[in-house]
């Protein structure tokens, strides 16, 4: 079982969708399948019925839309570092030639409000601002809220979010935070084999984005939101990963991932957006199980409380051998992940997301329980 930050384990359901037989991607079955996807992805988002921000599907990483979201903001970016997903961003807006400036936050915490505040007043105005709203690595979730209520005095400022451990797992809530482009990829807290990323772009975005010369094709981001809108993809996409994508989201918004589901039309508006709470609400519970398991044998977060992520957990080792305790764990079954870069042998990382349930998480910590006295230090 495989409890590592991504890609996290797929249930036999969805494996069961990316078996289906091919379509062709330009006939109407492809139209129907995207279709089907695009309103669970409105939910995911948070999107009001309302909302005038678009969403699509591309067959690329994560980083791909990293990327892709650069191609379409001006050359001067303020990018918030606080681990190796959040630095990547920085060194692709490098990468691309951009005028990037990076404010950097030690492991284990997140640039602080105030930080912002005065990068954007002394050294703007910045063309976006790219936050990495869940750093995998150290598992340190920034809240939105702090950065959205900066950048309200900063409305020249573009709001980028990479979403990538975070979008399945808690509310997005697009709109309200005032987000202009954000993404994520399969793998992670959507349950689904990697292959594929999702994005959202406001109205503000696409504007800016179709009055700025663009360098890229196959990552240009108005050509990946005008092909889904137009029902016609760049290249052809990974249609196993759709077909699971729709079933994924579907079984979501039913409030059944492991059941058989149900279709999406079938459901109000409000009670879909209630199973989405639901499977939110789940991502905390397991969350606060696993803090008050290292608690209680005195193991630590790297993370403050208030910045700790609901789907990732960086867990100070303590007197264990975290590549013992990762050797002995395989041995029965069970994958945990290492500290990431810096961090390697000094922590471990359970990634509790996507289908795992608090059950599933309460046997892997009491096979750690059992096996604490062969893998101390």
């Amino acid at each position: 079982m495989l409890w590592i930050p991504g890609p996290t384990e797929v249930r036999p359901a969805i494996l069961a969708e990316c078996a289906k037989p091919q379509i062709s991607h330009r006939g109407k079955e492809m139209d129907a399948l995207s279709e089907r996807i695009d309103p669970g992805l409105r939910l995911a988002f948070g999107l009001a019925p309302s909302s005038t921000a678009r969403v699509a599907v591309h067959t690329t990483s994560g980083t791909g839309l990293m990327e892709a979201a650069l191609h379409g903001v001006g050359a001067k970016t303020l990018h918030l570092v606080n681990g190796a997903f959040s630095k990547r961003w920085y060194d692709v807006a490098v990468a691309l030639g951009k005028r990037a400036t990076k404010l950097d936050a030690p492991l284990g915490s997140t640039v602080a409000p105030e930080r912002i505040a005065r990068a954007l007043a002394e050294h703007g105005p910045f063309d976006a601002l790219c936050l990495t709203v869940n750093e995998t690595a150290t598992g340190v979730r920034t809240p939105l809220g702090d950065v959205a209520s900066v950048l309200r005095a900063a409305p020249e400022t573009l709001f980028l979010a990479d979403l990538v451990s975070y979008f399945g797992g808690a509310p997005v809530d697009f709109d309200v935070h005032g987000l202009d482009f954000a993404f994520a990829s399969s793998q992670k807290a959507l349950a689904l084999p990697p292959g594929i990323a999702i994005c959202c772009a406001s109205a503000r975005y696409v504007e800016r984005a179709r009055a700025i010369p663009r360098r890229s094709y196959y990552l240009d981001p108005l050509r990946i939101l005008d092909g889904h809108a137009e029902r016609a993809t760049l290249a052809t996409p990974c249609l196993p990963l759709y077909f699971a994508l729709a079933k994924q989201l579907e079984d979501i918004a039913a409030g059944a991932p492991a059941a058989s589901g149900g279709a999406l039309g079938t459901l109000s508006g409000d009670a879909a957006r209630g199973a989405w709470r639901e499977r939110f609400a789940k991502h905390a519970r397991m969350h606060a199980l696993l803090v008050a398991w290292a608690r209680g044998r005195g193991l630590e977060l790297l993370p403050e409380e208030r910045l700790q992520s609901p789907t990732v957990s960086c867990v100070k080792r303590g007197p264990l051998d975290v590549e013992k305790l990762c050797k002995a764990l395989a041995k029965r079954g069970e994958t945990i992940s290492n500290g990431y870069g810096d961090l390697k042998g000094q922590t471990f990382r359970i990634g509790h997301m996507g289908d795992h349930d608090e059950a599933g998480l309460a046997k892997l910590l009491r096979l750690v329980d059992e096996l604490w006295p062969t893998v101390l230090a």
